[in-house]
């Protein structure tokens, strides 16, 4: 089941909030929290605060566990921006943008979460599975085999 946070109008550009949403896309919620509690930019608290809105939807609202939680997508748009002048030299003005964002968190306990420790398993299954095949005598894939390349002729 997937559940959603969005935090509307944050007073921060998409273009540096992107940054911390890309990091925790993908990985289970306790780490993503951890990757935002320590990271010092002024975009990690917004979503920090984003992310567990939606930890706290998921608890009471669907009775999800946290602990089987990941962060399918963080994605970061783009709000409305404000328009400032700021005066400059003879008289002329220039223009302020003052960029606002919408930050939308969906979460979801249907991804599989991998560890490191599966990683190994998988991996280590797969090569004892090679390896069987190799004593059982079967031929190597095409694909394995390195293609003979041709001699450069020369013209006289």
């Amino acid at each position: 089941m997937e559940v959603r946070a969005i935090y509307k109008y944050a007073k921060i550009s998409p273009f540096k909030a992107r940054e911390i949403t890309r990091e925790i896309q993908g990985l289970p919620v306790s780490a993503a929290l951890d990757i935002v509690a320590y990271s010092p930019k002024k975009a990690a608290a917004l979503v920090n605060k984003t992310l567990k809105s939606a930890v706290a939807n998921a608890e009471n609202n669907a009775n999800l566990k946290i602990d089987g939680l990941v962060v399918k997508e963080a994605i970061v748009g783009e709000g409305p921006t404000m328009k400032r002048m700021m005066a400059r030299a003879r008289g002329s003005g220039s223009r302020i943008l003052k960029r606002s964002s919408h930050i939308r968190i969906v979460l979801t306990d249907e991804i599989k979460i991998e560890t490191r420790e599966t990683r190994k398993a998988e991996r280590k299954a797969a090569k004892k599975k090679a390896g069987e095949a190799k004593a059982e005598g079967e031929p190597l894939k095409a694909s394995a085999k390195k293609p003979k390349r041709k001699e450069a002729t020369t013209k006289k």
